[in-house]
C-alpha cells in the first residue's frame, strides 16, 4: 500500500512536493486527473489521499465524494479555491482538511505528520521497499516478511532510521554491540553481509545497504 496518493495536475507542483514528501520518508504515488486517482486507489490503495480540487475531468470534489462511498482513509484537499463554500463542501464530502494554496510546505509537512500519528501506529517505520514495526520488532521487505535475529533487527533499523547518512563502522558496532563488548569489529561485517542477502536482490551489488568505502555503511531507500 502507498503511503500517500498525490492528485494534482499541476506537474511542476506536483514533482517538487513528491520530494518533499519522499525526502520525509513516505511511499508516493502521483496522479494528474480524477480518473486515473481512483483507479490508483482502487489498485494500490493508500494511507492518505492529497487532494486538488480543480482537476481535468472529474473534479476533485467528484474524487473525495467516490472515496467516501467505500474508503475511510483520510483525505487531504489542497487547492487553489478559497472560497468559505468551496472548503464547507470539501469538509462534507469527508475530506479532513482543506489547505489552501498557496501553502507552506513545512506547514503541511506537519498536518500530514498529525494524520499519520493519530491514525496509524507510530511504531512503525516504511518507505515503500521496507516497513519496520519497532513495537512488535517485525521487518519486511516489500511486504515480505523478514527472518531476523535480534542483533540483525536492531542494525537495520538503526541504518534505516538515519536512511541518506553514511554512518562509521565504529558508531554502528558501539551502538548495537556496546562499548564493553566482547564481540569483535568484524562482526558488523558480517552481519551487513548477512542483512544484504535478507533484502537485496543482488547481495553482491548492493542498492540498499551501500558501503561507504573507508567510513561505513549507509541505507539508501
Amino acid at each position: 500500500m502507498t503511503d500517500i496518493l498525490v492528485v494534482e495536475d499541476n506537474l511542476e507542483m506536483a514533482t517538487l512536493l513528491c520530494d518533499f514528501l519522499k525526502a520525509e520518508g513516505y511511499s508516493v504515488e502521483l496522479c494528474t486527473d480524477g480518473e486515473s486517482a481512483l483507479k490508483a486507489f482502487a489498485e494500490h490503495g493508500a494511507r492518505l489521499v492529497l487532494l486538488d480540487i480543480m482537476l481535468p475531468g472529474l473534479d476533485g470534489f467528484g474524487v473525495c465524494r467516490k472515496l467516501r462511498e467505500t474508503a475511510n482513509t483520510p483525505i487531504l484537499i489542497v487547492s487553489a479555491k478559497t472560497e468559505k463554500d468551496d472548503k464547507l463542501n470539501g469538509l462534507i464530502l469527508g475530506a479532513d482538511d482543506y489547505i489552501e494554496k498557496p501553502y507552506d510546505i513545512d506547514i503541511l509537512i506537519a498536518k500530514i505528520k498529525g494524520i499519520f500519528t493519530r491514525r496509524y501506529n507510530t511504531d512503525v517505520l516504511s518507505d515503500g521497499f521496507l516497513k519496520i514495526d519497532r513495537s512488535k520488532r517485525l521487518a519486511f521487505r516489500e511486504e515480505t516478511p523478514l527472518d531476523l535475529t535480534q542483533k540483525e533487527f536492531d542494525l537495520l533499523l538503526l541504518l534505516a532510521e538515519n536512511a541518506g547518512k553514511t554512518l562509521s563502522k565504529d558508531y554502528l558496532f558501539n551502538r548495537i554491540w556496546g562499548f564493553d563488548s566482547f564481540s569483535e569489529p568484524q562482526t558488523l561485517t558480517v552481519h551487513i553481509k548477512w542483512l544484504r542477502q535478507k533484502i537485496e536482490a543482488n547481495p553482491k551489488k548492493p542498492e540498499h545497504i551501500v558501503t561507504a568505502w573507508g567510513v561505513g555503511y549507509r541505507y539508501e531507500r
